[in-house]
């Protein structure tokens, strides 16, 4: 089934809240900003993927949607990613789409094929692609688009799924290893540095601020 990807995207000055309190916090906006670009890396990849759509209220976002072969949305209220997810789902059904795949963007080391291979088991409804603590949600398949209205956050989950029970929706969990780990605490900052470590060839942006940093890092 072939998807328009929507990638949304908080301000850059305000994303990874939640590395604040470590030494990694004068680095955020640049470890969003690579992120973005190698997350748009993985969906070029993707041969089921029409249409990348970045939608986000940072300014630096649009050149790099533009570098990266996205289009971009300006999301002036950025009021939260379940938020902008909707404006990129009402712009897909503008134009035309029937399926869109909500990718987050700081899962950089996202590959197309293994995308591609969700989509082509896609029928009409709901895929939830999990975190890998399994309980959040890092990605959405939503056939059409407007199937469910996404609700992501703690516990995302078991809502997704109670929301498809809801509409209706056929629902299942798609198994997509490289969106499982996402950046959002230290221990997610190290696991991604060890990932990297294996494979230097697989996100090149993320993969140079991370190492940028731990280089300055006592």
């Amino acid at each position: 089934m072939h998807a328009t990807a929507i990638v949304p995207i908080k301000r850059f000055d305000r994303a990874k809240s939640r590395l604040s309190d470590s030494a990694a916090a004068p680095h955020r906006p640049a470890i969003a900003k690579a992120m973005l670009a190698d997350v748009l890396l993985g969906l070029r990849e993707c041969r089921l993927v029409d249409r990348i759509v970045v939608v986000s209220g940072e300014p630096e976002a649009r050149k790099v949607a533009e570098d990266g072969g996205a289009e971009f949305i300006d999301d002036p209220d950025d009021r939260g990613h379940s938020e902008a997810a909707m404006i990129g789902i009402a712009d897909a059904i503008e134009h035309g789409a029937e399926c869109v795949v909500l990718a987050p963007g700081d899962t950089p080391l996202l590959e197309g094929t293994e995308v591609d291979r969700e989509l082509g088991a896609q029928a009409p409804g709901v895929a939830v692609v999990p975190d890998r603590h399994g309980t959040g949600t890092n990605g959405l398949i939503l056939a059409p688009p407007d199937v469910i209205e996404p609700s992501f956050g703690p516990d995302s989950r078991a809502r997704h799924l109670a929301l498809a029970k809801e509409a209706g929706a056929r629902c299942r969990i798609a198994t997509i290893p490289s969106m499982a780990l996402d950046l959002d605490t230290g221990d997610d900052l190290r696991e991604m540095a060890t990932s990297l470590d294996f494979d230097r060839a697989r996100a090149p942006a993320t993969a140079k601020v991370l190492k940028t940093f731990l280089a300055e890092s006592p």
